[in-house]
């Protein structure tokens, strides 16, 4: 029985040549990622375990990203205890205000995730660099806490669900259709502790920043991590921001897999996901007319460059509705200054959408964007959860970014396809 690329990495960084499902691995880490909610826990772990340093200064990230610009008093006391740490140790990835951005694509922009590699982070997204060939999974602080001072991590091998892409997307169609329509048939629990590996002739026809998102949400089903192969676009995005040697991996002929889920990308329609699962997935025709109150357009799933094309495509020349509030966040400083550059930002401006700052914040119920009792929002952010963006009254429907930017327009959910 040969191995999945999951099971190669690990077993690599095990020291192992070979790994089964199941089995108990102590591996060595590439990266060490926390942001400024779960890095003060892993602080407080870390010293209360007596440890005086760093495993490697250079292979931790911390991002200041989910309430930053910090929206509170208790926000900026947690983001002063990792900036204390940060200069403390030396910590040499660390990005604050003005230098930030979301975590999940501001360290694929900045070459600190590369195939064949290994991470944890403490952020469920972790699971987010799959798209480049890596390894990475969401941890707890405290599992944060000693991988930032050992370098090391316990792992169990994953057995893995082969999920083959045929054929090409449509227009107005994207990652987030793929990754929605792939949650809504095998369920949020479908994946549980499995890896998610893309294959198929299909792969080929998604951008890089299609593939951030769907191993980005590779966790709403469930997944230990998702991972698609190195092709040409992989390596054409790595060029010029990684500079290190990396050896990408992919998975042996008689790889076993408990499952293939197949999905016919020329098939696939818009898709949304309402309230409150990721797994109550319907194609944007079936929900079309719901009201909204609300419009986010970002996040670490699709707060991309090719994101905020896709919805200024369809707002151009248009208005938001009345009565709808329309919140667009590029994920990064360089995304926002490209979008400048391509004219993005005055398009969504001129549209009467508010432009912010790199932020998580309303994915999270954070801030720049909370909803009141009773309102609605579409969103281009990974979860729908009760109570995820506002009080449990207030309700959130996933979308990609053209069917979010239509239903801004519309003032309901709306299909880009019938502007």
């Amino acid at each position: 029985m040969g191995m999945t690329m999951t099971q190669k990495i690990l077993a690599r960084h095990a020291g192992l040549d070979w790994v089964v499902p199941g089995q108990l691995v102590e591996g060595k880490l590439d990266l060490v990622l926390g942001n400024d909610i779960t890095t003060p826990v892993a602080i407080a772990e870390f010293n209360k375990a007596g440890l005086t340093q760093v495993f490697d200064r250079e292979k931790i990230a911390l991002v200041l990203d989910h309430y930053t610009p910090c929206k509170d008093i208790k926000a900026a006391q947690l983001c002063a205890a990792v900036r204390e740490f940060a200069k403390k140790f030396s910590i040499t990835h660390f990005y604050d205000v003005g230098c930030m951005g979301v975590e999940h694509a501001l360290l694929p922009e900045q070459g600190l995730t590369a195939p064949g590699e290994c991470m944890i982070g403490a952020d469920s997204h972790t699971c987010t660099y799959g798209a480049v060939n890596m390894f990475s999974t969401g941890v707890g602080s405290t599992d944060m806490a000693a991988g930032m001072a050992t370098g090391l991590a316990w792992f169990r091998i994953p057995a893995a669900i082969k999920v083959t892409l045929k054929g090409k997307l449509q227009p107005y169609v994207s990652g987030k259709d793929v990754i929605l329509h792939l949650i809504g048939t095998i369920g949020v629990d479908g994946a549980l502790y499995k890896s998610l590996e893309f294959a198929g002739q299909g792969v080929s026809a998604l951008s890089m920043d299609d593939r951030f998102t769907i191993a980005n949400m590779a966790i709403e089903a469930g997944a230990k991590n998702g991972i698609f192969p190195v092709d040409d676009k992989t390596r054409s995005y790595l060029e010029g921001r990684v500079s290190r040697a990396w050896e990408a991996v992919e998975p042996d002929p008689d790889a076993e897999y408990e499952r293939e889920v197949v999905i016919d990308l020329d098939r696939l329609e818009p898709t949304v996901a309402l309230p409150h699962l990721p797994s109550n997935t319907r194609a944007v025709g079936q929900a079309a007319g719901v009201h909204i109150d609300q419009v986010v357009i970002g996040s670490c799933t699709n707060g991309r460059l090719d994101d905020l094309r896709q919805a200024a495509a369809v707002l151009k020349d248009r208005k938001v509705a009345s009565g709808v509030r329309c919140i667009v966040i590029p994920a990064t400083q360089q995304i926002t200054l490209k979008a400048m550059e391509e004219g993005l930002i005055q398009t969504f401006i001129e549209a009467g959408c508010a432009v912010s700052t790199p932020t998580c914040g309303p994915c999270l119920g954070g801030h720049m964007g909370v909803l009141s009792d009773g309102e609605r929002a579409i969103s281009t952010t990974n979860r729908n959860f009760v109570g995820r963006m506002g009080p449990v009254s207030s309700e959130i429907i996933l979308a990609n970014p053209a069917v979010a930017a239509a239903s801004a327009v519309a003032g309901c959910v709306a299909d880009p396809r019938k502007l």
